[in-house]
C-alpha cells in the first residue's frame, strides 16, 4: 500500500494518490509511505526515485544490521521496531532527501502510522520538513522498545520475590529464556543508538543541526535503554550464581550428611565383619552374653561417634 502526503506553499497537508502528482511545484514536500508493497511499488523505488541500486537491494533483504549510508542526492537508513510481545525484529527502511522522505516496510508498523497520524494532524509538525518526519518515526520506534523492557524487568522482578525452594530448574529456565530476549533487544538497541550518535554528530545531513536537540533526545532514550539492558543482564546474571550458590550448599551439605552417616556406620561394619567370620577359636562366640555386650559395644560406638560429630558442628 501506497499512501502520500504532501505540504503545500500555503502550509497545507494534501494526501495524493499518485506519485506523479508531487512534481506539481505547489509541493513544498512530500513523504511517500509503502507499507507491504507489491511489486509494482517497489519498483517505484528505482524507476521513480532513481535510488541507488545497493540501497534498493539492502531494502529486498530483510534483517539488515541498523545503519546509516550516504549516496548522493540522498540519506539511506536502516531502523528495526520491535513486537513487544514476541521480540521480532521488523525492519523500516527510511529514505531522505531535502524535498521528500520515503518509509519503506514489509510489514504494517504501528511505530510508522502513529508517526504519519501525529504529522497528518498538525499542519505545523508537518511544515518543518523531511528531517523532523525522519525524527517523528525515529522518536515512535524507539518509544516501543520500553514497553519490552519493561515486562522483562517485571519478569526479573517476580523472580527475584518469588519462593525459590522447590523450583530452582523451573527458576533457571525463566532466568536463561529472559537474558536470552534481552539479548535479542540488546542486537537492535546498541546498533540504533550507534546509528542516532552518527546523525548527531553527522554534517552531511541539511537541516539536521536545527532538529539536534529531538535527535539528541531519541539518542538518551536509547542511552536509557542500553543501560537498562546491561542493568538486567547483571541481575539475571546474580540471579543466576546465588541459584548456582543454593544448590551448591545444598549438595555440599547432603554429602557431608551422607558423609557422618558413612562414617558412623564404618566401625559398626567391621565390628559385624570380625565377629562374623566363621572361625573356631573365637573366645567371644562362647560366652553367653557376648552377643549383647557386642551389640551394646556398636551402640556405644555409633551414639558417641554422633554425639562428637554434633560437638564439632558437623550437623548445622
Amino acid at each position: 500500500m501506497l499512501r502520500i502526503a504532501a505540504l503545500t506553499t500555503q502550509r497545507e497537508i494534501r494526501f495524493l494518490n499518485r506519485l506523479e502528482e508531487t512534481n506539481d511545484e505547489a509541493f513544498v514536500w512530500f513523504w511517500a509511505d509503502m507499507s507491504e508493497p507489491t511489486d509494482s511499488e517497489t519498483r517505484l523505488l528505482d524507476t521513480f526515485f532513481h535510488f541507488h541500486p545497493l540501497a534498493v537491494e539492502d531494502c529486498l533483504h530483510l534483517l539488515q544490521r541498523p545503519k546509516l549510508d550516504h549516496y548522493e542526492g540522498f540519506h539511506f537508513f536502516v531502523l528495526h521496531a520491535i513486537d513487544p510481545r514476541q521480540l521480532g525484529v521488523e525492519e523500516v527502511n527510511l529514505f531522505l532527501t531535502g524535498r521528500y522522505m520515503v518509509t519503506y516496510h514489509s510489514l504494517p508498523s504501528k511505530a510508522v502510522d502513529e508517526a504519519w497520524a501525529k504529522l497528518a494532524q498538525h499542519p505545523a509538525s508537518f511544515a518543518k520538513g523531511p528531517v523532523y518526519a525522519a525524527y517523528a518515526v525515529m522518536d515512535k520506534l524507539v518509544d516501543h522498545y520500553f514497553p519490552a523492557v519493561y515486562e522483562l524487568e517485571d519478569l526479573i522482578a517476580d523472580i527475584d520475590a518469588a519462593d525459590r525452594r522447590g523450583r530452582s530448574k523451573q527458576v533457571m529456565d525463566d532466568v536463561f529464556d529472559i537474558r536470552s530476549r534481552l539479548l535479542k533487544l540488546r542486537r537492535t538497541i546498541v546498533p540504533m543508538r550507534e546509528l542516532l550518535y552518527r546523525v548527531i554528530n553527522s554534517e552531511r545531513i541539511a537541516g539536521a543541526r536545527e532538529y539536534h536537540a529531538f535527535y539528541t533526545d531519541v539518542h538518551d532514550h536509547l542511552l536509557k535503554l542500553s543501560e537498562m539492558i546491561e542493568s538486567n543482564r547483571d541481575l539475571t546474571a546474580d540471579i543466576r550464581d546465588s541459584y548456582l550458590s543454593y544448590n551448591s550448599d545444598r549438595m555440599n551439605t547432603i554429602m557431608k550428611t551422607l558423609t557422618v552417616i558413612t562414617t558412623i556406620f564404618m566401625p559398626l561394619t567391621f565390628i559385624a565383619g570380625v565377629y562374623g567370620m566363621n572361625f573356631i577359636y573365637m573366645p567371644e562366640l562362647q560366652w553367653r552374653w557376648g552377643y549383647f555386650a557386642v551389640l551394646a559395644a556398636m551402640i556405644a560406638v555409633g551414639l558417641g561417634m554422633f554425639a562428637w560429630f554434633k560437638r564439632k558442628g558437623w550437623f548445622d
